[in-house]
């Protein structure tokens, strides 16, 4: 996700005359997109039809659909779709391709999750499912049951425990069910060493968004294991100033949007606390 903060950085450096768009939020931190703001690269929430302009399709993907009328807009258009997103869109293609059932594995109203599932509904008469607990299996329980095969993939940014639930609950009254874990390689390793970082801390500070749904997994899974705060920046560290006077071990951890600028300011400020 840094990796299409530092792309737009440059596309806007190279083109100082040309108007740079981002088609929604570039990654989910606020912090971030006011940076990229002050550099004169606009948010916006409709294709811009600029002919001297460039459009940057956000990290989390887009459908199909959104992608032609980009290109039919006059904009230029730059791709910086994560690599571990467009896998996702890529093997839910190809499950469609060979008329498995898809199920995805996370949020119907994240915008990764919409592009995925587009991705796959445009290769396939049978629409997509998105599943985002183990709950919600037994609502499509009927399609599930009457589908030769199923195929399943996850966004990227989910727990990995979740996939296992929800394939505990669908197993049983499926014919033929594959797996591609697409869950981020980075988003795993993130969440193992949070999770050894917790095992001996009082208290862990966990870094971005409020809206990033990788940030509020990390919250999720280490808020079982110790006393967890999540914030977006070092100013919001003042509410928990008693808190971080009375523990001696506090880790550290952020999201994978998170600007490295943020994690370094509260690093010093809890130093500072001490």
């Amino acid at each position: 996700m840094r990796r299409a903060v530092e792309l737009s950085k440059e596309i806007k450096k190279n083109n100082p005359d040309k108007n740079v768009y981002i088609l929604g939020e570039l990654i989910h931190n606020a912090q971030a997109i006011q940076m990229l703001e002050e550099l004169g690269i606009k948010t916006v929430n409709e294709i811009p039809h600029d002919k001297n302009g460039i459009c940057i399709i956000r990290t989390h993907g887009v459908t199909p659909d959104i992608i032609k009328q980009i290109q039919n807009s006059g904009c230029e258009m730059i791709d910086a779709t994560c690599p571990d997103v467009k896998k996702v869109q890529q093997k839910a293609s190809e499950l469609a391709l060979e008329d498995y059932q898809v199920i995805i594995i996370g949020k119907a109203e994240h915008p990764e999750v919409i592009g995925i599932k587009a991705h796959a509904d445009s290769q396939n008469k049978l629409e997509a499912i998105v599943i985002s607990s183990p709950d919600e299996v037994k609502i499509f329980k009927d399609t599930i049951k009457s589908s030769k095969k199923v195929g399943i993939v996850v966004q990227t940014t989910q727990k990995i425990e979740l996939l296992n639930k929800v394939l505990t609950e669908i197993t049983p009254f499926s014919k033929e069910v594959i797996v591609r874990n697409t869950i981020c390689p980075a988003t795993k390793n993130r969440q193992k060493e949070a999770v050894e970082l917790a095992q001996n801390a009082e208290l862990m500070i966990v870094a971005g968004g409020k809206n990033s749904a990788n940030t509020t997994h990390l919250a999720e899974i280490l808020t079982e294991i110790t006393k967890t705060v999540h914030i977006e920046t070092a100013d919001e560290l003042d509410e928990y100033k008693n808190l971080l006077e009375t523990c001696q071990n506090v880790g550290i951890t952020a999201g994978a949007s998170t600007p490295k600028e943020i994690i370094d300011e509260i690093i010093q400020k809890i130093g500072e606390n001490k």
